[in-house]
């Protein structure tokens, strides 16, 4: 049950975080918001630190930080480029391929066999959520980028992200499948081997934007930060720990009916298409969960 809390948890953290990180992919660029970001909160989390033996459990902290340059580094990078390429609609529509891709991964990789009844529940979610995205015309895309109809190259930047944040998730599930390891410790491990990615291949600049800030989105990052990053990895480490990959994975991926609750302005008509679907979309997880 801890599990399926912390990813609802983590959900409702990381999809309100992302409302306020879309706004500043207009201003600065994707790699130095994920740098800046993941730096704070590494400090915030830096006494997790103090308890653990890096020696007694080299193998773990290397598959951790490789964890956090795909899963964090990379894929966080990915999805903010792509929130500023195509906008948050077709980005979590092509997300919403994530939860099929975990199970399987999680099949393939660490023999984590699902009930029929969870893959049906992850189709049904799966497909859902991609219905939901479809009906949802009025999101706003980046009035500062212009996007050609048929560039299908900027596509590539939420695939990415998918493919780096499922196996970055399925590296921490080895992990913990093999150590025990509190969600606090890899947290801090993965944010470490993000920064050190993200700081090498900046040319070991930081554009420490936030001082340009006013106060108010000072305010407003800095809880993003702790609700998104800080909050909403370690909810996810939980769930990584307690549930296998593809029903963690699934539950993480509701935040498109989360961001219902967040962006009314962004939202059109409820019809009853999407009023069918989002009942559709409980029946999945019913499935998955029970």
């Amino acid at each position: 049950m801890i599990g399926i809390i912390s990813a609802f948890g983590a959900t409702i953290s990381w999809t309100y975080a992302c409302f306020i990180w879309r706004s500043q992919t207009e201003k600065y660029k994707s790699i130095d918001i994920n740098l800046v970001k993941n730096i704070i909160a590494f400090l915030i989390f830096l006494p997790a630190f103090t308890n653990m033996s890096i020696m007694n459990d080299l193998k773990s902290v290397l598959t951790l930080l490789l964890s956090g340059v795909i899963g964090i580094g990379l894929g966080d990078t990915f999805y903010l480029k792509s929130l500023q390429l195509i906008g948050t609609r077709k980005t979590l529509s092509i997300e919403t391929a994530s939860p099929l891709l975990a199970a399987l991964s999680g099949q393939i990789f660490i023999n984590e066999n699902l009930t029929l009844r969870s893959y049906l529940g992850i189709v049904i979610i799966s497909i859902s959520l991609f219905t939901l995205l479809k009906k949802r015309n009025n999101l706003v895309v980046n009035s500062l980028t212009t996007i050609k109809k048929n560039n299908f190259k900027i596509y590539i930047y939420p695939l990415l992200s998918v493919l780096c944040a499922v196996l970055g998730g399925l590296l921490s599930r080895m992990v913990f499948l093999e150590r025990d390891l509190s969600p606090f410790q890899t947290t801090e491990i993965r944010l470490l081997g993000a920064i050190i990615f993200l700081i090498t291949i900046n040319n070991f600049r930081v554009d420490f934007f936030l001082k340009k800030l006013d106060s108010n989105d000072q305010k407003r990052f800095l809880l993003s930060i702790f609700l998104g990053t800080n909050l909403g990895i370690l909810l996810q480490q939980i769930v990584f720990k307690t549930l296998p990959l593809g029903i963690g994975w699934t539950l993480l991926s509701t935040s498109p009916v989360i961001s219902l609750f967040y962006a009314k302005k962004e939202e059109g008509q409820i019809t009853k298409t999407i009023i069918f679907f989002t009942v559709l979309l409980f029946l999945g997880l019913c499935f998955v969960i029970l």
